[in-house]
């Protein structure tokens, strides 16, 4: 008796499942950290899959916009934060995330997120008076 073909056998295994979630995208992150983050983002019910890069991002680029335009939604706010999400509240969700991590992948995350602080926290260059 000839054995049975192998493609009907498997047609009734089901496929593995796929992941859910997407992988954080962290440059300069080592692996356990960046598993860290997207546990995190798995677990908790205030965090999405790519919050946690996306808050970076967001960080990233307001920190290095001109000193002018910083000032301005300081006083006033800005109208595109609705829409494009605001990076005051993207940094305090970092600040939450790196309490909630291991102490160690919370320490490689805080010395990321110190550069841009840096910038943030740099003095600006006296204006001339005359």
């Amino acid at each position: 008796m000839p054995r049975r073909r192998p493609d009907p056998l498997r047609a009734d295994i089901p496929s593995r499942p796929r992941r859910p979630y997407a992988r954080p995208v962290i440059d300069d992150l080592s692996s356990r950290a960046l598993a860290e983050v997207a546990r995190l983002e798995r677990t908790r019910n205030y965090l999405q899959p790519g919050d946690v890069s996306a808050a970076l991002r967001l960080w990233k680029d307001y920190v290095h916009r001109p000193e002018r335009q910083l000032w301005d939604d300081y006083e006033w706010g800005n109208v595109h934060w609705y829409c494009c999400g605001n990076p005051l509240e993207a940094r305090a969700l970092l600040d939450t995330v790196m309490t909630a991590m291991l102490p160690r992948s919370a320490r490689e995350l805080r010395t990321f997120v110190s550069r841009f602080d840096a910038v943030w926290n740099q003095p600006s260059p006296p204006y001339d008076s005359d």
